[in-house]
């Protein structure tokens, strides 16, 4: 990926921006919700579309001059379709946790029960966080994985499913790094009348590109955001099956949202473009490849990873081995120039915001062109990171060292 930054007069805002292009281009990101969107994402961003206020829907706008940006949302619609094979798609969600909102809000009413995988085994906020609107308006049950596979138990979830009989039943994870059995789910939600919504948001690029089971035959909600796997801008999207189409369309718009982001829904379209060429398959490919390779290689070093493995762009590497908690680990791993987020482990013993491990996704760095043998290069270097995390001048011998690496991998020209 190659671009050009345009300098702007607000020198304070130009002097951040050029900082922030720096600290991407000089460290290893391992976040496994981020990516580097593409050139002419960013540049679509910041078009002219910004300008533009359409609430509404195509040929239903409440605003005049809006012929164009109705072809460019259409474009949208139509891209998504083609890539996921949606009865129905709404591009217009700023974020996932807007799209998931929608959902609720076009399924469920208030204090309604919703069944949703817990944070802290690897769900995510707006499955049923006591602190998030999932938990605050409506009443969430919780699953989590088994104790000892670590990966989800479709039985027990049918039983905490047929106990509470809830109205909703989500599958989707932010840190569950195991392939989704949507249509056991299907089976569940099936079972006791509930809606089936299926998150996507971090596995969106593998399901497009057949690398991961679609949800779109079971499930009668998907969401889903544009960036992580995707790669596209920061963003979401809901797709539903035709009989929920006009209801969900209400949820987002006059629901939860007014005027749509017509540049973000512009930059999606070019995501969706991207996303349907072949080099994108290969692309997927090579982010399991490189999440495969680097599980193993920390295996090799000693370390334990949460469900012995992964399936798909991110795993989840327990640090305890090491006498270190994970905001340990992602603090002395920032200083050396890598960026990780820190994780829960199933039965976590820590607190959410200390930790016992960190999470591990190869998105960003597989866009920037690394490969099998540049990964396992970087767990070595995490692991001599670990070893010295309280060493100022160590970890200053691994920043120069991860200075030198990433010249090899530039982002901007």
């Amino acid at each position: 990926m190659t671009t050009k930054h345009t300098s702007i007069k607000d020198h304070e805002i130009e002097s951040l921006i050029q900082q922030e292009i720096q600290r991407e281009e000089t460290t290893i990101n391992l976040i496994a919700s981020e990516n580097y969107a593409s050139t002419e994402v960013l540049k679509v961003l910041g078009s002219v579309l910004t300008n533009k206020y359409a609430e509404g829907y195509p040929g239903k706008r409440y605003y005049a001059g809006c012929t164009i940006v109705d072809h460019v949302e259409k474009l949208a619609i139509e891209r998504c379709k083609k890539l996921f094979g949606a009865d129905h798609i709404n591009v217009q969600p700023h974020s996932g946790s807007q799209a998931n909102m929608a959902v609720y809000m076009t399924a469920l009413k208030p204090d309604d029960t919703v069944l949703g995988m817990g944070l802290a085994e690897g769900g995510h906020m707006t499955h049923g966080h006591p602190k998030n609107f999932s938990s605050i308006y409506y009443n969430a049950i919780q699953y989590g994985v088994d104790r000892e596979t670590e990966q989800l138990n479709y039985n027990a979830i049918a039983e905490l499913a047929h106990k509470h009989k809830p109205k909703l039943i989500i599958a989707g994870a932010s840190a569950y790094s195991r392939s989704i059995d949507f249509a056991q789910f299907a089976k569940i939600a099936k079972e006791v009348g509930a809606f089936f919504l299926a998150d996507i948001a971090h596995i969106a690029g593998l399901v497009a590109a057949g690398f991961h089971p679609s949800p779109i035959e079971y499930a009668d909600f998907v969401t889903s955001t544009t960036h992580k796997t995707l790669r596209g801008p920061r963003g979401g999207l809901t797709m539903c099956k035709n009989s929920y189409a006009a209801d969900l369309d209400k949820a987002v718009m006059p629901g939860i949202q007014g005027g749509p982001f017509m540049h973000v829904i512009a930059a999606k379209a070019v995501c969706f473009l991207e996303a349907l060429q072949p080099s994108f398959k290969e692309y997927q490919q090579q982010i399991i490849a490189n999440a495969k390779a680097m599980a193993h290689a920390f295996q090799d070093l000693g370390y334990r990873i949460v469900s012995g493995g992964t399936d798909n762009h991110l795993f989840i590497v327990d640090v305890r081995s090491k006498n270190i908690t994970g905001r340990q680990a992602e603090h002395a791993l920032e200083k050396a120039g890598i960026t990780v987020s820190r994780s829960c482990i199933p039965f976590d013993s820590q607190k959410p915001w200390v930790t016992s491990g960190i999470r591990i996704g190869t998105p960003a760095i597989t866009t920037r062109g690394m490969k099998e043998k540049e990964v396992i290069e970087i767990a070595q270097l995490i692991d001599d990171v670990l070893a010295y995390a309280e060493d100022e001048k160590y970890l200053e011998k691994i920043r120069r060292k991860i200075l030198d690496f990433c010249k090899r991998y530039l982002l901007y020209q």
